[in-house]
């Protein structure tokens, strides 16, 4: 019998996983006034399987980093030993745990920042009123455009962050430079509207996003260090006019860091004769970046196993069909019919529903 390609073990730079299914990182806002909740190591530690990856939903740097109500932190000792028994529970499984740090520079309101101030960004540039799932309309607060100055302190809050994410016994991070938060909008010509080091030129829209992996990599070590584009993705109203151009750069220049992955979303789905087929757009970045590459956005199991067996990519994330089937790798394995996913909750507080009681097979 042939072996499941998803279900092959890999070498992840220092990391021996058993298989290539990776839990993508998913917003749940579920962490009660940004502090990690119990609920979560159950959550996280129900996706456990030995060998296999996590990576946590995306994780606030600083106090300015909040763009949704109830999104956690790493920014506060608090934060750090309420991760602590999480990422015990997941590493008891014997599993590998990624935390997500994040900024969500304009994509935020007075209301979640200090002293009600207005959100920072690399622009001045607001984003207009965004759909949600559940058909509200979500507001945001007009940005102020960082100063060079400020810039270097949102690097070091990354740093930071990073630094407390090992104390608290993470494998490494992933840093979140995808779907239009603060690394988008200095690395999108849409949003970036700036005339100084860090506008302009792709080599100087890109400035920030390396700053921050060279500060990273250098306080935890490269071989803990991802990163996490969208290139081609216009969510937040931050799109670029030359995506593969831009895609192409950050991922060379990576190598300069020497870190341990880059994990890319694919565009859009496109419809192929009556049915959603992923576009593939993404060997280019694959072929440019000499370390591991993690490809996401729209795969199912099918898809993984094609792309891992042509060596498309190394390992595939799974977000919403991982939220919904905790056994994923399992249900893979053995062809298992997949449950369905319910967006009504995916956001929704409840520390249980919609979030810890999706089935398993057994």
């Amino acid at each position: 019998m042939e072996p499941i390609p998803l279900l092959t073990p890999y070498k992840m730079g220092q990391l021996d996983l058993s298989h290539r299914v990776v839990l993508a990182p998913l917003t749940r806002q579920r962490s009660y006034g940004n502090i990690p909740q119990p609920h979560a190591a159950v959550y996280y530690a129900q996706r456990a399987t030995p060998g296999g990856l996590l990576i946590t939903e995306a994780t606030g740097v600083s106090d300015t980093a909040q763009g949704y109500r109830d999104t956690p932190g790493i920014w506060t000792p608090e934060h750090v030993e309420a991760w602590k028994p999480i990422v015990a529970a997941v590493h008891a499984k014997g599993a590998v745990i990624f935390c997500q740090i994040w900024h969500s520079g304009r994509v935020s309101s007075y209301e979640l920042q200090p002293g009600g101030k207005a959100p920072v960004s690399s622009t001045e540039k607001g984003v207009g009123p965004q759909m949600s799932f559940d058909g509200r309309l979500e507001q945001f607060s007009p940005p102020r455009r960082l100063t060079v100055e400020e810039i270097t302190v949102i690097v070091d809050d990354f740093r930071k962050a990073a630094r407390n994410a090992i104390d608290a016994g993470f494998d490494g991070v992933e840093i979140h430079g995808a779907f239009g938060y603060i690394i988008d909008q200095f690395l999108k010509d849409n949003p970036n509207d700036r005339t100084d080091e860090y506008g302009g030129s792709l080599e100087n829209r890109c400035r920030f996003a390396l700053e921050v992996v060279e500060a990273i990599a250098k306080e935890i070590g490269g071989h803990r260090v991802g990163i996490r584009f969208s290139p081609f993705a216009d969510y937040m109203e931050c799109h670029d006019s030359d995506p593969h151009s831009l895609a192409l750069h950050i991922s060379t220049k990576l190598n300069d860091h020497h870190i341990l992955y880059l994990h890319m979303i694919e565009p859009r789905m496109a419809i192929v004769e009556g049915r959603r087929v992923v576009p593939k757009r993404l060997l280019p970045y694959r072929e440019a970046f000499k370390g591991v590459f993690i490809a996401n956005g729209g795969y199912d199991g099918a898809e993984g196993n094609k792309v891992v067996a042509e060596g498309y990519a190394d390992l595939v994330s799974f977000g919403r069909l991982f939220l919904a089937n905790p056994d994923l790798p399992k249900r893979f394995e053995v062809g298992a019919e997949l449950n369905n996913y319910d967006r009504m909750t995916f956001y929704t507080p409840d520390p249980v529903v919609g979030y810890t009681d999706y089935p398993f097979l057994e």
